[in-house]
C-alpha cells in the first residue's frame, strides 16, 4: 500500500504546496481523498495514473473540490468507459453533481455520487473497509474516513504440521484455508493446531480540515497512519480554534490517543509557505509514536503490514 501526498496545502495553494488530494493504491486499486485544484496535474506530475474507482470528499470547501470539473473531463478525454463512485458528507450530493457537470459538460462514462454519514462504511469489499467519522470544521458539513483492511489469516505453523504427521503438500494449503484435514491413520487435524491468530490489515486515517476531535481516536485502534490537519503552528492556535483547524501539537496528541505509528502534518498554512518545521517540531516534541513529519507535495510514503516491520 502506498500514499502519495499530491496537495499538502492549506485553503491558499503555494509555489511549493497545492490544495488538499492524496491518493491510496492498494493492490492495484486507486482512491482518492479530496480533489483540490489542479490535481489532476500533480497526478501527472508525480505519476500515479488516473485509473480511480473511488474519489471521497471530505467537505465542500473550494481548497478540497474544485479540482473535480478537471479531473472528470480528463478522464473522459482519455477514453473511460469504467465507472466512478464519488463520496461526501451528509448535504453534498447536489453540489458535487453540479461539479461533476460543471460548465454544461457531462461526462461519457458513469458518475455516481453518495453521500455518507459519520459513524457509517462509505465502501464495504470483501478486503477492506472506509469507514466514516465526524470532523469538526467552520461552515461545512464534514467527514472524515478510515481505510481499514480485513484481517489477515494467522501464519502457518508448519514445523506443528509436521509434527503432528501432515505430509507436505495440499493438506497444507487446506489447513491454512481453514479446512480440518484427515490423516491415513484417521487423525483429524484442525486448523486451530497448526494455524496462529488473524493478523490485522493495515489502517489508514484521513480527517481533512478538522479541530481535534475524539471521533478520530475511535474509528480504529492504532492506524499505521494518521493524516491529520496541522494548519498552523501553536502561535496561531487562537486562529486554528476560529477557522476549525488544528495544529501540529494538537495533531499529535491526537495521534498518541489514537495510538498511531507514524503522523503525516497536511494542510499546511500559506503562513510558512518557506519553512513549515515549526509545525512539525512541536509536533515531534509531543508525538510518542515512531515518527511526525510534514510531507512535501509528491511524496510517496509506503505503509507496510503492521507485523512486517
Amino acid at each position: 500500500m502506498r500514499v502519495t501526498f499530491l496537495g499538502t496545502g492549506g485553503a491558499v495553494p503555494t509555489t511549493e504546496r497545492g490544495p488538499s488530494a492524496y491518493l491510496v493504491e492498494r493492490e492495484g486499486e486507486r482512491l482518492l481523498f479530496d480533489c483540490g485544484e489542479g490535481t489532476q496535474r500533480q497526478m501527472m506530475r508525480f505519476g500515479t495514473g488516473f485509473a480511480l474507482s473511488h474519489l471521497f470528499v471530505t467537505h465542500l470547501h473550494g481548497d478540497h473540490v474544485l479540482g473535480i470539473p478537471g479531473l472528470i473531463q480528463t478522464l473522459d478525454f482519455n477514453d473511460r468507459t469504467e465507472p466512478l463512485a464519488i463520496h461526501g458528507p451528509p448535504g453534498s450530493k447536489g453540489h458535487l453533481e453540479r461539479l461533476v457537470e460543471a460548465g454544461g459538460y457531462r461526462p461519457s462514462f458513469p458518475v455516481a455520487v453518495h453521500e455518507s454519514r459519520p459513524g457509517g462504511v462509505a465502501l464495504d469489499t470483501d478486503d477492506y473497509e472506509i469507514r466514516t467519522f465526524a470532523t469538526e470544521h467552520r461552515g461545512a458539513s464534514s467527514i472524515g474516513y478510515a481505510l481499514v483492511e480485513s484481517d489477515r489469516r494467522g501464519r502457518f505453523d508448519r514445523a506443528k504440521a509436521e509434527e503432528l504427521g501432515v505430509p507436505v503438500g495440499p493438506k497444507f494449503g487446506r489447513l491454512h484455508d481453514g479446512e480440518a484435514v484427515e490423516l491415513e491413520d484417521g487423525t483429524v487435524v484442525s486448523p486451530e493446531q497448526v494455524v496462529g491468530d488473524p493478523r490485522p490489515g493495515r489502517r489508514i486515517v484521513y480527517t481533512g480540515d478538522t479541530r481535534p476531535v475524539d471521533a478520530t481516536v475511535d474509528v480504529v485502534d492504532e492506524p499505521d497512519l494518521l493524516v491529520h490537519d496541522a494548519t498552523f503552528a501553536a502561535e496561531w492556535a487562537d486562529r486554528a480554534r476560529q477557522t476549525g483547524h488544528s495544529t501540529g501539537r494538537e495533531a499529535a496528541e491526537i495521534a498518541n490517543r489514537a495510538g498511531a505509528r507514524r503522523l503525516a502534518l497536511t494542510h499546511i498554512s500559506s503562513r510558512y509557505a518557506g519553512d513549515a518545521s515549526p509545525i512539525e517540531r512541536e509536533a515531534k516534541r509531543t508525538f510518542t509514536g515512531e515518527s511526525a513529519f510534514v510531507p512535501d507535495d509528491g511524496q510517496k510514503l509506503e505503509v507496510p503490514y503492521p507485523d512486517d516491520e
